[in-house]
């Protein structure tokens, strides 16, 4: 175990000192404009302008209805689902476009990743749900056993078979009547890509108790989740046309459905975030840790949703912001600030500092002594909580995933609109004067206590040990 007395020898002037990079004294000097990043929305006229550009108070209307009362998973899944199922239209709507010059294949491919990502958190989000005792058995299913291989009217079904070895098992495949996934494996453009996420939908839900019910193959005879009652596909394809329809660009319905399936993810992780809260302060550490890793995971899916922009048109997308009356030249917010629930994600994410003293089971002290970052030692060296370390790590991997996203939204702006954009408008950058983007990536870390017990951690075991057995390797050599 390691002797945690680093106090001593950290500023024992008897040590040697290996490295000139390495001081006693550990100082970081870090500009004064960095410090806090403090983030905002953009103007209430603005924001209020990509709410209805987007249709967002009807599409909350869907996200947050409560069917299922005894499903405490439907908070999350059905918006998950309902992002899913809005990327089996935007598959047809690229698909559509009759412009000669759209990059149709690298749109296919992106889009069956994205199908994809999206699939995989689905599943990861079905599996946690059967590990918990509070939420397990209560999706709304279908046990397709139970049909005893009678084709339902009021219901589509694709075939009947016998389980092998099962010689009572009947199982009926039932696929959804109001999805777009069905009719896209009909059409001929379409055919290939929905064969794929059909195949990706069946390996993907492998673990899960149920499956989607969207014509995957379901070999396993599994339930099938209640689709079109959960997603409500129907209600969801009305809002498909955004208010300015009437515009004559066809990025106009890329650009839009693009933001309402990102808008779809933000609205999952606010929910996310909230059961996270829930389950630490029920010092449920392990399963608040499964919640992060995902969250760290939607982060990364927004970065891959909003880097679709590369694929469209220059010339048309820019076209379009001036037939949008999107002008920046008096914000001081980038775009993605339009957006009140990014930034309120981004505030929350960043508030999740304030969990750890609780985590670690101390106070901080008032006087500034490294008391949290003792006590993250100990754990560390220890190995005794382990859930405590997953969760630790987990929230450091949010905020990593965090400021990754807001680094790429900054290059993304650079080759979509022009590095003058990028710099919200200022023709000339200093490190005095920086743009709200900049500064979220280039604070400091919300851990300071953790990073600091990493840093003490590390330097103990490379005073206590010296050089590392590569750096004694290569000396053997000379």
């Amino acid at each position: 175990m390691v002797d945690l007395d680093w106090k001593a020898k950290i500023v024992s002037p008897d040590m040697p000192n290996k490295s000139p990079k390495f001081s006693n004294k550990f100082q970081l000097s870090v500009p004064f404009t960095y410090r806090a990043a403090e983030i905002s929305a953009a103007s209430d006229t603005s924001c209020s302008a990509y709410e209805n550009y987007l249709r967002l108070p009807e599409l909350r209307k869907l996200w947050s209805s409560k069917d299922f009362p005894s499903w405490k998973n439907e908070s999350v899944l059905k918006p998950a689902l309902q992002a899913l199922e809005i990327s089996f239209r935007f598959v047809s709507t690229v698909l559509s476009d009759p412009r000669p010059y759209a990059n149709r294949r690298e749109w296919k491919r992106r889009l069956e990743s994205l199908t994809t990502s999206q699939i995989q958190l689905i599943a990861n989000l079905c599996e946690d749900e059967e590990e918990d005792s509070e939420t397990r058995g209560k999706a709304p299913i279908v046990d397709l056993r139970s049909s005893n291989g009678v084709l339902v009217r009021d219901g589509s079904y694709a075939e009947v078979w016998k389980l092998p070895g099962e010689a009572e098992a009947t199982v009926v495949s039932r696929t959804s009547e109001t999805s777009w996934l069905p009719r896209l494996a009909t059409w001929h453009k379409s055919e290939d890509i929905a064969e794929k996420i059909l195949y990706s939908i069946e390996c993907e839900m492998r673990r899960c108790p149920y499956t989607l019910g969207l014509g995957e193959p379901n070999l396993d005879g599994k339930p099938n989740l209640e689709y079109d009652a959960v997603c409500k596909p129907s209600e969801l394809h009305r809002l498909k046309r955004s208010p300015y329809d009437q515009i004559q660009n066809y990025e106009n319905q890329t650009v839009y459905t693009t933001l309402q399936i990102l808008e779809s993810w933000i609205y999952v992780t606010q929910q996310m975030l909230k059961r996270v809260t829930e389950r630490v302060e029920a010092q449920k550490f392990e399963k608040a840790a499964s919640d992060c890793y995902l969250i760290e995971r939607i982060w990364k899916l927004l970065s891959e949703i909003e880097d679709l922009h590369v694929l469209m048109d220059p010339d048309d997308f820019l076209r379009l912001k001036n037939q949008l009356n999107v002008n920046s030249i008096n914000e001081t917010q980038p775009f993605c600030f339009r957006s009140k629930a990014l930034v309120e994600i981004t505030q929350q994410c960043k508030d999740l500092k304030h969990k750890v003293p609780y985590i670690l089971g101390v106070e901080v002290d008032p006087k500034g002594g490294p008391r949290v970052q003792e006590s993250a030692m100990k754990l560390y060296s220890e190995k005794r909580e382990f859930e405590k370390v997953y969760l630790l790590q987990a929230l450091q991997s949010i905020e990593s995933a965090m400021k990754r996203f807001y680094f790429a939204y900054k290059q993304l702006l650079v080759v979509v609109m022009g590095s003058l954009e990028a710099n919200a408008n200022r023709v000339v950058v200093s490190s005095d004067l920086c743009d709200s983007l900049s500064r979220i990536f280039l604070e400091p870390t919300y851990f300071p206590s953790l990073d600091a017990a990493k840093t003490f951690l590390g330097d103990f075991w490379n005073h206590e040990h010296g050089a590392s057995g590569l750096e004694r390797s290569t000396r053997r050599t000379r």
